[in-house]
């Protein structure tokens, strides 16, 4: 089959992937097979490719938004096989049907261990024994790519294009929600005290790229004031007509008020300074959420920045909560994606127009 691999990290403008063509994966037990239609092209390829994240496994293939068809089904792949077990199911198990010909999607997080300490809490994100797609294992730049049934998921009724970037820039920035209190648990006022809960809710989305643009639909959908910060004009443009009340530049203070203050903040660029301009940005006892995988350093940061109990907090991967979740909002809103379509063999093209923030939503290669 054909892949775009990755022989060593290299940066970007060295071209570092390879079209080259690899043995067809074989699914093995409780795994499926599946024939790639569509992968996004992340910011975490990004890292993988120029080596900012240590490389785990060389070479790989990268790709972690895989849209495709079921072709094949490991020993205990199908659900029919597994119930005949009499195993018990997890309640975090994907869901997904593992019938020969069903559309599913497979994000970052391809397989957990279920028995370390933060899988029996129930946080299989910080998972000490995780493997991820298109970093541990082979991802889906590439015609075809194996995965856990339990780690695949039914897919929304949009096109191919389209929902490939919900497979991580959506859940991920749906986990960023979560934590920051706009959807989920906390939405109903834990993250938004007092009679701050009752009134206008805003949140400042800090970067606008694949993750911000679905974000911010989602923040709306949920009843909030969305503030975007991010260089690009274009980007700007795109968060006005997906539903920001205002966007500006990543210094501007909100609205450009200085008296405005944001609920709840997400830093989704990978540039730690904005961290500080999001936490000057919100209000007492509001959130800071870094949603990104890799970040330049953070500089030090004034106390006076995160008193009257102001949190700043990463955000490592996802669960399968969130990707179900995420999915399912996807549907009833509906999320609209902006994609720019590459080919398979354009590979390394999108990741230079990702690095030089070219893309406008999100970048897409089209495969099978």
């Amino acid at each position: 089959m054909r892949a775009m691999r990755l022989e060593r990290p290299r940066p970007a403008g060295e071209r570092p992937l390879t079209l080259t063509e690899i043995p067809r994966p074989e699914p093995g037990p409780g795994e499926v097979l599946i024939k790639v239609r569509a992968c996004g092209v992340c910011h975490t390829d990004l890292h993988i490719v120029e080596g900012e994240l240590a490389p785990h496994r060389s070479p790989v293939v990268p790709g972690h938004q895989i849209v495709g068809e079921v072709v094949g089904i490991g020993e205990g792949g199908a659900p029919e096989a597994e119930a005949g077990t009499g195993a018990p199911q997890s309640p975090a198990a994907g869901g997904a049907p593992a019938a020969l010909g069903t559309r599913v999607g497979v994000p970052w997080l391809w397989r957990v261990c279920g028995t370390c300490r933060f899988c029996l809490r129930g946080d299989e994100n910080l998972c000490e024994n995780a493997l991820f797609t298109g970093y541990d294992v082979d991802g889906g730049f590439a015609e075809y790519t194996v995965a856990p049934a339990d780690f695949v998921y039914p897919l929304p009724e949009m096109d191919d294009l389209a929902v490939a970037p919900l497979l991580c820039a959506g859940i991920i920035g749906y986990r960023c929600l979560r934590l920051t209190g706009v959807v989920g648990a906390a939405a109903a006022g834990g993250a938004v005290r007092g009679a701050r809960a009752a009134a206008v809710r805003r949140l400042g989305l800090y970067g606008f790229g694949a993750a911000a643009h679905i974000a911010v639909q989602v923040a709306t959908h949920a009843g909030w004031e969305v503030f975007a910060f991010t260089r690009g004009a274009e980007h700007r443009a795109l968060a006005r007509e997906l539903g920001a009340v205002w966007a500006g530049e990543t210094a501007d203070a909100p609205g450009g008020d200085a008296s405005l203050k944001l609920d709840a903040a997400i830093v989704f660029a990978p540039a730690g300074e904005l961290a500080l301009a999001a936490l000057k940005a919100i209000d007492r006892g509001g959130t800071v959420a870094l949603g990104g995988i890799h970040s330049s350093p953070i500089p030090p940061i004034d106390y006076r920045l995160i008193y009257h109990e102001r949190v700043l907090r990463s955000v490592a991967n996802s669960t399968r909560e969130d990707a179900r979740d995420l999915l399912a909002v996807a549907a009833e809103i509906p999320v609209v994606t902006e994609v720019r379509v590459f080919e398979l063999e354009q590979a390394n093209d999108a990741l230079l127009e990702l690095k030089a923030r070219r893309i406008r939503g999100a970048a897409v290669l089209r495969i099978g």
